[in-house]
């Protein structure tokens, strides 16, 4: 009896394919008794000569420079097997053999229960590895159970709502080939605040009047009834929360964002800007597609440098946005001599301001205020910065208490080509979220094949990743991985983790095939993990106020060349109620289903998913 390689259910489950699902695990059972040969196909990229690694560090003295550089065979068959398929050695007839009951039905579902919140905890903490076990595992124990599924109700709806939860949005980075979706993104705080309006509270003007006179600055401090409703809001439990939220995580940023605002000759207050438009949050992402603490949409970003590839979005990356902002204000500034004007600007666009100085013939902010030119979100953002540096110089004048955090030093090495963040987190023992903070320009969990790109790391573990990393051949960084062992584990145990063959396993750490191992040893896994599977899916997303074509295309990670092309259009005009089709990676962050279609509709168009975004516009252009 020979047994085939047991495949994991993410390479063929899906909702609707139950009754094949069945049959194909019983195939993999087979391979749990028999042998699993190693798969031949990894993922290959181009040599890339002279991989260098470059240790430096922020906020820190500079670290030196430092280099990378069985087939077994069953011959009597038990008097009871689980439900197996068995092939004839010259014929591909499955046959099922009858089913084994293990357990109760109460024990099972507790079990699976059990199981799957354990991976949806460790999927929230981004342990995506322990994750996708333990997803196995819970689907497999009730496909292995023995009972029918899709006869008893309540194992019906088990099974299906794993099933569907696992493959629902939230884990789709499971289904799109695990690394390979984008970062989720958070909502920009500015889309909460520009469109509204606030009460006027008179005991606030003397006070700020009195406080501003007493500030030092380099940016004016007009304080009139706009700044001042914004002063109110910002002492709300709401807008407290947000102007807490930004003094919070200024302190990570505070000392970068000074040195290059000063290195490019700016006013050092316009960190008041990034403050307000993103709450220092490099993931910030706005309705109009603005991306990172400066809030660049795309092809302003790239006017300035900030390339945005598959892989990498440098409007993300803060040091880099902030030097391409610094200088995109000073060419504002330029422009109309007053920063009030060159800040309207770099909300709605310098096109926009020139028209209504041209409609008005006045250069002055609040006369264009006064007479109702500006869109109305580009009106309320200079008194959200005001405001929001009145509050910031003299936080406790106005009742309100952050601890900043502290900088973050890092060491920056230079790779010289793809590496996936798994293999360098195992490589360092930190887990894949601390580089991911660190390393907020990367849309996916590995990094592009540009010997140019820098990959922040935990201060001091410079020298140890290169050294580590030395032993795992350069075009293995995508695949193969490290494994620190658990008490217990074998090399057998652990190529069932991995989907390797333990001599694999043995013959890249150069270890006898039944070699003993002892807990904390760590092994390279030369795993062959296929290419990820990279789908695009029909989402329809209804066009809404504030809404540009340009952010849609950006948010979903489309060309507008494909958008144009994919909804018949000839130019790049979106009116609102307008349903686009649009063929995604994944459905945008802040997305939302609208309400459900009948059971009809749904049953002819399976694979659209409608998306709407909240109703808080962002003229950003």
């Amino acid at each position: 009896m020979t047994a085939l390689p047991a495949p994991t259910y993410h390479n063929w489950m899906t909702p609707k394919s139950h009754v094949v699902a069945r049959a194909i695990l019983l195939v993999g059972i087979a391979g749990i008794m028999g042998c699993e040969d190693a798969a031949k196909k990894s993922v290959a990229h181009a040599a890339v000569p002279g991989s260098s690694i470059m240790a430096l560090k922020q906020g820190a003295p500079a670290t030196r420079v430092v280099g990378t550089g069985a087939t077994e065979k069953n011959t009597s068959a038990p008097p009871q097997l689980p439900p197996l398929p068995v092939f004839a050695p010259k014929r591909q007839t499955l046959l099922m053999l009858p089913p084994a009951q293990r357990g109760s039905k109460e024990e099972l579902i507790a079990k699976v229960e059990q199981k799957f919140s354990s991976g949806e905890q460790n999927y929230k903490a981004g342990h995506l590895e322990a994750a996708r076990k333990d997803f196995d595992e819970a689907v497999d124990w009730m496909l292995e159970s023995g009972y029918d599924l899709d006869a008893d109700a309540k194992l019906s709806e088990l099974f299906h709502r794993v099933v569907d939860t696992v493959y629902a949005d939230e884990l789709q980075a499971f289904r799109a080939g695990d690394g390979f979706q984008e970062a989720p993104a958070v909502p920009a705080p500015i889309d909460e605040v520009a469109e509204m309006t606030f009460p006027v509270d008179p005991r606030l003007k003397e006070r700020a009047e009195q406080a501003a006179k007493n500030l030092s600055h380099d940016l004016p401090l007009t304080v009139n009834d706009e700044v001042l409703s914004f002063l109110n809001f910002f002492q709300t439990p709401r807008g407290r929360a947000i102007v807490e939220t930004g003094l919070r995580r200024a302190g990570r940023y505070r000392e970068m964002i000074s040195r290059v605002l000063q290195e490019e000759g700016m006013p050092q207050d316009l960190i008041y800007l990034a403050q307000a438009e993103s709450a220092f949050q490099p993931l910030a992402l706005s309705r109009a597609g603005a991306r990172g603490i400066w809030q660049f949409v795309a092809w302003r970003g790239n006017e300035y440098g900030l390339r945005h590839t598959w892989w990498v979005d440098e409007r993300q990356d803060p040091e880099k946005a902030t030097r391409a902002a610094a200088r995109h204000l000073r060419d504002l500034y330029s422009m109309y001599g007053d920063w009030y004007l060159a800040m309207a600007a770099y909300n709605c666009g310098p096109g926009n301001v020139q028209k209504g100085i041209e409609r008005t013939g006045y250069a002055d902010f609040w006369e264009l205020y006064k007479r109702n030119v500006l869109p109305r979100e580009t009106k309320n953002y200079v008194p959200i910065i005001v405001a929001l540096t009145l509050i910031a110089k003299d936080a406790a004048h106005y009742g309100i208490q952050a601890d900043p955090e502290p900088p973050v030093a890092t060491d920056v090495v230079k790779p010289g080509r793809a590496i996936d963040l798994r293999l360098v987190a195992e490589t360092i023992d930190v887990d894949v979220e601390t580089l991911r903070t660190l390393n907020p320009s990367l849309l996916r969990l590995a990094t592009p094949d540009d010997p140019s790109f820098e990959l922040h790391l935990p201060a001091g573990s410079a020298q140890r990743f290169s050294a580590e990393i030395a032993e795992i051949p350069a075009d293995k960084w995508v695949s193969w991985r490290r494994h620190r062992v658990d008490a217990g584990e074998t090399l057998t145990s652990i190529g069932k983790k991995y989907h390797v063959t333990p001599a694999a396993i043995a013959a890249a750490n150069n270890l006898e095939q039944g070699a003993a191992l002892g807990a904390g040893e760590k092994l390279i896994i030369p795993a062959t993990q296929a290419q990820a599977e990279i789908k695009r899916r029909l989402v329809s997303y209804r066009v809404r106020r504030g809404d540009t074509f340009l952010g849609i295309a950006d948010r979903y990670a489309v060309s507008a060349d494909d958008l144009r092309k994919w909804n018949h259009l000839k130019s790049n005009r979106v009116n609102r109620g307008m349903v686009l089709r649009i063929y995604s990676l994944g459905v945008a962050p802040e997305a939302r289903p609208a309400r459900a279609r009948s059971k009809a509709k749904k049953a002819a168009r399976p694979a659209t998913n409608v998306a709407q975004a909240s109703p808080k516009p962002e003229t950003k252009n």
